[in-house]
């Protein structure tokens, strides 16, 4: 009997550590298809009415993150969920979730992971359907920065302290994190890195990296985020500096405020997404097992960078 016993206990071992990634955790199945799609359908609905800023729509969208950050027991950063900004007379909300750092000295520096949840609202017409939805255009990431707080909240194995920042008025010029960046710049956050996620909901071809990062050549994060992954995850795309999208979304206001790496991640490389600002830019458009997937690949990818015991990732 005593032998059974032993022998039982080994078998137990081996099949913790076959299916535990580097932190314990089985990373392989983080987030399921079907949490993506619960999230993904509600924020890109024709309910939110293409949740442009100021809108009744975005109103229920920024509930809607607020809730989820309530269900997670993330923390507000400030008083409440919001960063409430006035664009001569219409009134924008970031809606910003955190998670103190567990280590007694690296939780005084900040990692920023965020998206936009504003899309372009109510367009003209296309075949009947005027609703740009902007399921790709950003419930993609919005629906990534969630599933992230859900994690991290969960293990609390964070030795920098987070920001979950899902920004509006992205799409009247950056608007929304530029209010957030020159905020935490005031109140001097030692701000380590800020990565955006910007349209990740569809699939780059077969023998391309799975993501890519703008600013490629400005710091050493694509190196960086592989080395902590395991594997070549994040790519550099050629397009990007002709047309400048390292300075066209979220990161870059904290680039200017900060002059830290401060990039965007994305999977939409103009080969393969047709519906930018477009009303099909609809959930059925979205590839949930490649979401998945990308949200689950950098997991710990992002864990390296938040505990690293150095500032690894750096300007060149």
């Amino acid at each position: 009997m005593k032998h059974i016993v032993v022998l039982f206990i080994l078998i137990l071992i081996c099949g913790c550590k076959a299916s535990a990634g580097r932190d314990g955790v089985d990373n392989s199945k983080v987030v399921a298809d079907s949490n993506v799609k619960r999230l993904l359908t509600y924020l890109a609905s024709d309910e939110l009415e293409g949740r442009g800023t100021g809108t009744d729509g975005i109103e229920k969208a920024a509930v809607f993150i607020e809730n989820e950050f309530k269900k997670y027991n993330v923390k507000p950063y400030f008083k409440t969920y919001r960063d409430s900004f006035n664009l001569n007379g219409l009134i924008g909300y970031n809606i910003i979730g955190y998670i103190e750092g567990v280590d007694p000295k690296l939780k005084d520096e900040f990692v920023v992971l965020g998206a936009h949840y504003d899309h372009i609202g109510v367009i003209e017409p296309i075949a009947g359907d005027s609703i740009a939805n902007g399921a790709n255009d950003d419930a993609s990431g919005t629906v990534a920065v969630l599933e992230w707080a859900r994690y991290f909240s969960k293990h609390k194995n964070n030795k920098r302290s987070l920001l979950f920042t899902l920004y509006a008025a992205e799409e009247m010029g950056l608007k929304g994190s530029e209010h957030l960046a020159g905020k935490l710049k005031k109140e001097n956050v030692d701000l380590y890195t800020m990565i955006n996620f910007e349209m990740v909901g569809v699939p780059r071809a077969v023998g391309e990296t799975l993501a890519y990062v703008t600013g490629f050549e400005l710091s050493n994060m694509a190196q960086k985020l592989n080395d902590y992954a395991q594997a070549d995850i994040i790519g550099f795309l050629s397009q990007a500096k002709q047309y400048e999208l390292f300075k066209r979304s979220d990161n870059y206001p904290f680039y200017k405020a900060f002059n830290i790496p401060a990039q965007a991640i994305s999977t939409f490389d103009f080969a393969n997404f047709d519906y930018y600002h477009h009303v099909d830019d609809e959930v059925e458009q979205m590839d949930l097992e490649h979401m998945a997937n990308f949200i689950n690949k950098m997991v710990p990818a992002l864990e390296g960078m938040i505990n690293a015991e150095t500032k690894e990732i750096t300007l060149k």
